[in-house]
């Protein structure tokens, strides 16, 4: 591994856990801020944290389904059909055109 917990001085995980004059100053903030209305806040902040929990957990099952089903309708290449539409055919050139092409192109060269 690369870092090992044993490696990481414990002073370092301490710093990123808040202390009891660090927890004693965001409850003051927090009763300045909310006043009354902190009891709703908190319950409305833990009914949004559930929630949202939920709604990750349900898109990490759809994802982890999705990766890990077999394809419903899979179609093995020896089993698909040919398309049912016609080929494609260029038109063909008209006689009448060919002739008239040829004539001016006599009229061109007689006219030079």
């Amino acid at each position: 591994m690369l870092f090992e917990f044993a490696e990481i001085p414990k002073t370092m995980l301490a710093f990123l856990s808040p202390g009891p004059f660090e927890m004693a100053v965001i409850g003051v903030i927090a009763v300045l801020l909310f006043g009354s209305r902190l009891p709703s806040v908190a319950r409305s902040m833990g009914k949004s944290l559930t929630e949202f929990k939920k709604g990750m957990a349900g898109v990490q099952d759809s994802v982890r389904d999705a990766v890990h089903s077999e394809p419903a309708d899979s179609i093995d290449y020896d089993e698909q059909q040919e398309p049912s539409a016609p080929a494609f055919e260029p038109p063909q050139p008209e006689a009448d055109s060919e002739v008239d092409s040829a004539d001016t192109d006599s009229e061109v060269a007689k006219s030079k």
